[in-house]
């Protein structure tokens, strides 16, 4: 009972606008920290790879955005699905709020993606299937926005959305195991724990950098929630007294 009631509290748009006024800063907060730290770790105390010297430090920022482009991506197509089961309008909402910062992570993950293997490949862009079902994946984010933007009607304009998120995560396991189904010129994913492939001094500031953008992307979300609420809410009477 405990956990509906927990549950149903998400359900509550002012509610919800009130979390993540609370939150935002303590995420925001812990990750400008973590990155600084992950930063040093990385560019400063790590040695350099055997293989590849300094070049293989971009991986501190690819290797995170990357997964991150594939964590939001799955956080806006749940969101989405409770969303259209649940009617839940703040779920809907919160897959708004996902989108572009996802969209920005995917970028990220491209153009580092594409500065690395320049050196590594020869070639700034090869069609591999990482890096195709990636660039796939930006163009889902462009859809889902695109479609948001020219459904005047929200209900109709969550429910499309809603639908090619949860379709579009299909992409999401081609992406994560596209090396492993597929010749492909991308590595195979790098164990970092247990017999992990790198040395620990290389794999403490990764694990860090990677927390770090999960709490950036909670920061971002609670601050884009709360737009989102604002606009979807703004002839609601909890909303004028907020702005009073």
């Amino acid at each position: 009972m405990a956990t509906w009631t927990w549950f149903h509290r998400f359900g509550s748009p002012p509610w919800v606008y009130g979390f993540a006024a609370r939150w935002a800063p303590w995420f925001g907060g812990a990750a400008v920290l973590s990155m600084l730290i992950a930063l040093y770790g990385g560019l400063i105390l790590a040695p350099p790879d055997y293989q590849q010297k300094d070049a293989f430090r971009i991986v501190y920022i690819h290797a995170p955005v990357a997964t991150m482009s594939m964590a939001v991506y799955s956080t806006m197509a749940v969101a989405a699905a409770v969303g259209l089961i649940w009617r839940m309008k703040v779920a809907h909402a919160a897959a708004a709020a996902c989108a572009p910062i996802g969209a920005w992570f995917t970028v990220a993950t491209l153009a580092t993606g594409m500065l690395w293997g320049k050196p590594m490949w020869g070639a700034y862009w090869v069609w591999d299937p990482r890096l195709t079902s990636e660039l796939v994946l930006l163009f889902l984010y462009f859809g889902y926005m695109g479609l948001r933007a020219g459904i005047e009607d929200p209900q109709k304009a969550d429910k499309a959305s809603a639908v090619l998120a949860i379709v579009g995560a299909v992409n999401i396991p081609i992406i994560k195991y596209s090396v492993n189904w597929w010749n492909s010129l991308h590595q195979p994913a790098t164990r970092l724990i247990g017999e992990a492939d790198m040395d620990w001094s290389m794999v403490w500031p990764l694990l860090l950098m990677l927390a770090a953008f999960f709490l950036y992307f909670g920061w971002v979300m609670l601050i884009r929630l709360r737009a989102e609420l604002l606009r979807r809410e703004r002839n609601a009477s909890w909303v004028r007294e907020v702005v009073a």
